[in-house]
């Protein structure tokens, strides 16, 4: 007997071709955290009531994957939003950077926090992507900018994953800033320098760098990812935000698992991804935070099949953004993404941002049951309400997560 059978629901699977692998009338069936049967219930092997010990009927409740964040900047100390106001009086990003301000002010604030103040500062942040629905994200370091501080964000957000349910993927971003007592030659060759440690800690998935006229050099930036690939860490890149220095087609060399921003990637950058299997992560929040205008190439992402994800980018900076829904309309508002892309962009694109497509971000047998139940009528409803959460309940490897969990 299966371990739990939840019935008469309707599933967005994101899998096959149909719209949102849609299934009406459709069951899941969980076995030792994993799926072990997705399908209408007129084909259930037997009587709902003999094949599994506890059964759940869903009243017609909408069924889609655990959602995923796989870009965000999650533990970090003190905020910006002084710095949201001198935007608002006309500073660019790049000019509040270069006057000391942007990362290397929350750099200052992070390594002063010790990690249980980190620790307690990112929980809420995370217990409200928690409230809807995200059941795996990727958290980044990059605030700490040496070994010490690096490896301190890196451990706050591996125990986040041990105290919550909810899988955390850790990303080293030790080239996220340049230092202000170094310059960028030097510093990159730092956290080369950091790679091996790095590695031998366990502590980080994947290496990310920021590749931009206000951080490092496309030079620079591959010979972190050089280091990377020594160390068999997989890499992605924040490409081609604020202009065209071709880091989407350098994340491609590499293989990277995606490049993130895009607003000013090339048809060669496209193409490189495309070849590369690299999944382009936009970040909306960052884009509406930033008023910025020019928009990443999506139309050519479609033609060349590069797949799209969407994420938060939490950070206290440019993105200072907590829910992932609100990432879905504002990538179909912005972007013009359908609410079909927008929802498989925090799904089965998501999943495949982190290297994790075999096991997460679709409603498949032998998946991991990451699961979200939905008081909603059709999923485009996830992208179309603004500030509204209909999440019934969600699972984690089978197990429901309570508010209590959550928070």
């Amino acid at each position: 007997m299966w371990d739990h059978l939840y019935r008469d629901g309707r599933l967005a699977t994101m899998a096959g071709t149909d719209p949102y692998g849609a299934i009406d009338g459709g069951a899941i069936a969980v076995e030792g955290g994993r799926l072990a049967w997705v399908g209408p219930e007129s084909e259930l092997p037997g009587p709902v009531e003999t094949l599994a010990r506890t059964v759940s009927d869903l009243g017609g409740r909408w069924i889609t994957p655990g959602l995923i964040d796989c870009h965000t900047h999650l533990v970090y100390g003190g905020n910006r939003a002084a710095e949201f106001e001198l935007r608002l009086k006309g500073a660019s990003y790049e000019e509040i950077a270069r006057a000391g301000g942007g990362i290397i002010s929350t750099v200052e604030a992070t390594r002063q926090a010790d990690e249980e103040s980190l620790f307690q500062a990112a929980l809420p942040r995370l217990a409200a992507l928690m409230a809807e629905g995200v059941t795996t994200i990727e958290i980044k370091s990059g605030y700490g900018l040496n070994l010490e501080h690096e490896l301190k964000q890196l451990r706050v957000a591996r125990q986040l994953g041990t105290v919550l349910p909810i899988t955390v993927k850790t990303t080293f971003l030790g080239a996220h800033a340049v230092p202000p007592d170094s310059d960028a030659e030097a510093y990159s060759e730092s956290v080369v320098a950091m790679m091996p440690e790095v590695a031998a800690s366990g502590l980080a998935d994947a290496v990310d760098a920021f590749c931009e006229s206000i951080a490092f050099s496309p030079e620079q930036t591959a010979r972190v990812f050089q280091a990377a690939r020594h160390h068999r860490l997989p890499v992605k890149l924040h490409a081609d935000q604020l202009s065209d220095l071709g880091g989407a087609a350098l994340a491609a060399r590499f293989g990277a698992l995606s490049a993130d921003h895009l607003e000013y990637t090339s048809e060669d950058g496209v193409a490189a991804m495309a070849e590369a299997g690299t999944v382009a992560v936009l970040l909306p929040g960052a884009f509406y935070v930033l008023r910025e205008t020019k928009l990443p190439p999506i139309e050519s992402f479609r033609a060349n099949g590069v797949p799209i994800a969407l994420a938060t980018d939490s950070n206290p900076g440019s993105a200072p953004v907590t829910s992932l829904l609100l990432m879905l309309s504002m990538g179909c508002t912005f972007f013009r993404l359908t609410p079909e892309e927008a929802l498989a962009g925090v799904t089965r694109h998501a999943a495949k941002a982190l290297g994790l497509q075999d096991t997460h971000g679709t409603l498949e047998v032998g998946k991991v049951a990451d699961l979200c139940v939905w008081d909603i009528e059709t999923p485009a409803e996830l992208a179309y309400r603004v500030g509204y959460n209909p999440l019934a309940f969600a699972l984690k490897a089978g197990v429901p997560i309570s508010e209590a969990h959550r928070l």
